[in-house]
């Protein structure tokens, strides 16, 4: 069964959040896609996962490169699998795969300063309950550290 998790964020920064939980997903042994909106948001993203630490290294690429099918994470602006992921974070308000239940896990990662991104998240949310998946929603505690909530 599909396991999806909601992160809210809250006076946090998609940029500050992601790559902890990617690393995280390394330590896993997951294969991850991120999929976010539009390509240019995809460069952004992946420019910033080569330089959010001096002292970090997380292997990625985008769909473009011609060994993408090697790659622990690949950042996409469309749908597909090109590394036959596990796991997909989806961000920036980008919808639901259509297959959805092919997936362990999806991230679903959302600003709850944005009203529209919101209600893209209550829709998910109402989706994934319906097909029967495993839902749950985290938020970050006043230390940032994600708590699940009820």
């Amino acid at each position: 069964m599909t396991e999806v998790l909601f992160y809210h964020l809250q006076d946090m920064t998609l940029e500050n959040v992601l790559p902890p939980l990617l690393e995280k997903s390394l330590e896993r042994g997951w294969r991850v896609v991120v999929q976010s909106t539009s390509e240019e948001r995809a460069d952004a993203l992946d420019a910033h996962l080569w330089t959010y630490r001096d002292d970090s290294f997380l292997p990625h690429a985008t769909w473009r490169v011609g060994d993408a099918s090697d790659q622990p994470i690949v950042l996409i602006a469309e749908g597909g699998n090109p590394n036959r992921a596990n796991v997909r974070f989806l961000v920036d308000n980008a919808a639901l795969p259509a297959d959805s239940d092919a997936y362990e896990r999806l991230v679903l990662v959302f600003n709850g300063d944005d009203s529209d991104a919101l209600a893209a998240a209550r829709s998910a949310w109402t989706d994934c309950k319906t097909r029967g998946f495993e839902v749950t929603y985290w938020q970050a505690d006043e230390r940032g550290r994600w708590q699940r909530r009820q």
